[in-house]
């Protein structure tokens, strides 16, 4: 069976991103190029940028129909994480409510993509 380790967000400024997700991860990267940056992770998932102006890259795809999720403790962690993001200029896309699930919002990158937090369902 494959294992997913890589997931890949095509943005349009690599180094605007890299920058917007050191604040997120409170990490550097453990790759940038100038195409390319990649964020390690202890559970073996990196999160790759991908610049839409490389040489090589093809996409037919558009929109952002996908959300990468941020699992955390309880309601109180969520609360605690929006009053942060929305404090470091985060754009919010959803403000922090109760959902089927449990606490949640959603905030969005530099490029549109959607960062969702909540607490295990």
């Amino acid at each position: 069976m494959a294992l997913l380790n890589l997931i890949l967000l095509y943005v349009d400024n690599p180094a605007r991103s890299s920058h917007f997700y050191e604040n997120v991860f409170g990490k550097a990267p453990s790759a940038s190029f100038p195409n390319y940056v990649a964020f390690e992770f202890p559970n073996g998932l990196t999160l790759g940028l991908w610049s839409t102006m490389a040489a090589n890259f093809v996409s037919g795809g558009t929109g952002h129909r996908a959300e990468i999720a941020f699992m955390v403790a309880d309601d109180a962690a969520v609360d605690q994480l929006y009053g942060q993001w929305v404090t470091a200029g985060v754009r919010i896309e959803q403000k922090a409510h109760m959902a089927v699930f449990g606490r949640t919002f959603v905030a969005l990158d530099p490029d549109g993509h959607r960062l969702r937090v909540c607490t295990p369902d």
